[in-house]
């Protein structure tokens, strides 16, 4: 892949933010956050309360440089057009310090694009695509998770120990869902060349026809299918593939189906022995997780979820780098 541009240095974007913010001069530093909470309320949700619990421990501990922070959210309705509206308005109305959020990954892009335009700092902190920081990247955005490409990534040498000849791909037809089977086509055939696609099925995010999907992908008589649904669209799929016997003397590789937000709905229909990513909340030790776990658990009385982690990741982030003290900003 041609780079198109060169990416900033954490020193660069540290530098970024606080030319940015210390540009205002105002006793609260604002947050402006985009997100689709009515379209995604499983991911969003616990991605809410994380950022809450930020927010609040920031403040509690002095906030950032002696000003306290504000979170300033707007729901996007699922449509890159609202986001962008939502993006002009925190920023000419509400004078927001910086942008953050976004789930969908074609949303997240037309931020990247407001950024670039508007030349304001976005920091995207779910959407997956690769695009946001390589073909339509520019020096006022960045991502926090890891890209689709990375956890296809992450996958493929488990998809190719498998030794399995025959594969289905199943994906929502929008940005990350075509990115996902692309990266996973591309990197399967590398590791096995001998590896063959015989089918691949893509509803529209959020309308999938489970019985038709499962039957078309039964009917091509695949060893292993790649799975990239989620949410709702997750859950029919595994009903129905449980109910047709799809998944049965068959191997699947998942993206994102070991997240508790998807994984937990599906109950006792969770089918064994899937390669997934995700995030096992109740097995991860490290001192740092174990401070955030015992904090959000006091809070909510409730687990964290993935989306716990990334909106609380997010805020805390933009807060560490805002803490730091402006410098020049290197051309790229």
């Amino acid at each position: 892949m041609k780079m198109q541009y060169k990416m900033l240095s954490a020193t660069t974007l540290l530098g970024l933010m606080t030319v940015l913010v210390t540009a205002r001069a105002q006793d609260v530093i604002k947050i402006g956050e985009i997100n689709s909470y009515k379209a995604q309320p499983a991911f969003l949700e616990p991605y809410k309360k994380g950022m809450e619990l930020a927010i609040e421990e920031i403040n509690a501990s002095g906030g950032v440089n002696g000003k306290k922070v504000q979170l300033i959210i707007r729901d996007d309705n699922a449509n890159p057009g609202d986001a962008v509206r939502a993006a002009e308005e925190l920023v000419s109305r509400e004078k927001v310090d910086v942008l953050t959020g976004s789930f969908l990954s074609h949303i997240g892009l037309a931020l990247t694009d407001f950024a670039k335009q508007k030349k304001f700092f976005f920091l995207a902190a779910e959407p997956l695509t690769d695009k946001i920081v390589w073909q339509n990247g520019n020096r006022y955005t960045f991502r926090l998770r890891t890209s689709t490409y990375m956890q296809v990534a992450m996958l493929v040498p488990e998809a190719a120990a498998m030794k399995k000849k025959r594969w289905a791909v199943v994906y929502p037809n929008y940005e990350y869902g075509q990115s996902a089977a692309a990266s996973f086509k591309m990197l399967l055939k590398a590791a096995q060349p001998d590896v063959e696609f015989v089918a691949e099925q893509a509803p529209p995010l959020g309308k999938v026809d489970s019985g038709s999907v499962v039957q078309a992908i039964a009917d091509a008589k695949p060893d292993a299918i790649f799975n990239v649904l989620f949410g709702a669209d997750l859950s029919k799929f595994v009903h129905e593939g449980n109910t047709r016997g799809l998944f049965q003397g068959r191997e699947v590789v998942s993206l994102l189906t070991g997240e508790p937000e998807y994984l937990d709905p599906l109950k006792e229909e969770t089918p064994n022995g899937w390669v997934v990513t995700g995030y096992p909340w109740y097995g991860i030790q490290t001192p740092e997780h174990k401070a955030f776990f015992l904090a959000y658990h006091g809070k909510y009385k409730d687990y964290p979820r993935l989306g716990s982690v990334v909106g609380y990741s997010a805020i805390k982030s933009l807060a560490e780098g805002m803490k730091r003290p402006s410098r020049p900003i290197r051309k790229s």
